[in-house]
């Protein structure tokens, strides 16, 4: 059962319920982090309404820098704002940023410490129809590896306004990334949801749960969907939303493992090197299960409508079920 303490939408189950990209979050939260800190500087690489920095950009455009198709650039500028004192938020497709300029910003912006929001859009095959040049299925493992960079994979546009805020408070000191998707997806939490970066989120959980299933970005709403369905099957659940993939909350994550013995991850990545490898690490060090992994499989994104493809690279709720009995028969 949905856990009363997240405060989660009401109609999260219902044919009705809202559809909102995360990027949409992040616009918003650029926007009112921007009216309340002068400090804050949006630069983008010709993408400017694809990855709603628009909001901002009509808003303060002196407060605004066209950098044009330069991410490579984007990253370096935005570090020597950064080092004038000012609080510098950057934007791009993820294929492109931090796909293009990875080492700019592991070099200009992180080895320096220097506080920049990196807001990575249009990840995952959501993408769609822009095929696998433009699919990011590989930032989780780009950016989690970098020092000093803490990482957010927002589940609902509402999740990526709080996380865009609170990166840019006074409470994170250290450069941010933060996951975006293009497409239009459920809306699973409400204003009220705790949301804090470095905590994991109990979504939901069954009184006798025997899996604990950890998802991250928009694929939180197919795992909901998977713990009522297997619910009403007799088969119980945990659902965390580990929105932040860095840093991790390891404490949350083992108690809840500690549970139910075993786990299946979900992400909308590459299996190799992103969250679910996170949770891996965590628990081959403290608290070791049986564990399955659902996301892209050593494979390009391709063509195709949004549920063709989470369908088509079993990340669909069918396949989350049957990772859940596969992982049960292991244990």
């Amino acid at each position: 059962m949905i856990n009363i303490n997240s405060k989660l939408n009401s109609k999260i189950f219902e044919k009705d319920v809202e559809l909102v990209p995360t990027r949409k979050g992040f616009g918003e939260g650029l926007l009112i982090a921007g009216e309340k800190d002068e400090k804050i500087i949006g630069l983008c690489a010709d993408l400017t309404e694809s990855t709603q920095m628009h909001l901002f950009a009509k808003k303060f455009p002196e407060r605004f820098i066209e950098i044009g198709v330069s991410e490579q650039n984007l990253a370096t500028v935005a570090s020597g704002v950064a080092a004038m004192g000012s609080l510098p938020v950057i934007s791009s497709y993820a294929m492109f940023s931090p796909g293009r300029n990875w080492e700019q910003i592991r070099t200009t912006i992180c080895y320096n410490d220097r506080k920049v929001l990196v807001a990575g859009n249009h990840t995952g095959v959501s993408v769609g129809p822009d095929g696998g040049t433009h699919q990011a299925l590989e930032d989780i493992a780009l950016m989690r590896v970098i020092p000093n960079l803490v990482v957010v994979s927002p589940c609902d546009a509402i999740e990526a306004r709080k996380a865009t805020i609170e990166a840019l408070s006074s409470k994170i000191t250290t450069p941010v990334y933060i996951r975006l998707g293009r497409e239009k997806t459920p809306i699973i939490t409400t204003e009220e949801t705790p949301f804090e970066i470095g905590k994991v989120s109990v979504f939901y959980e069954s009184k006798k749960p025997e899996v604990t299933i950890i998802a991250t970005g928009s694929l939180v709403y197919n795992a909901l969907v998977s713990a009522r369905e297997l619910e009403e099957d007799g088969v119980g659940t945990i659902v965390l939303n580990l929105s932040s993939i860095k840093p991790i909350d390891k404490k949350t994550i083992i108690e809840n493992v500690q549970k139910t013995g075993a786990v299946v991850t979900v992400e909308e990545h590459q299996v190799a090197g992103g969250m679910g490898s996170a949770v891996a690490e965590v628990l081959g060090e403290f608290f070791p299960a049986p564990i399955e992994f659902i996301g892209v499989k050593d494979k390009f994104g391709q063509s195709g409508t949004m549920n063709e493809l989470i369908e088509h690279y079993g990340m669909g709720v069918k396949d989350i079920k049957e990772a859940v009995m596969k992982v049960i028969s292991r244990k």
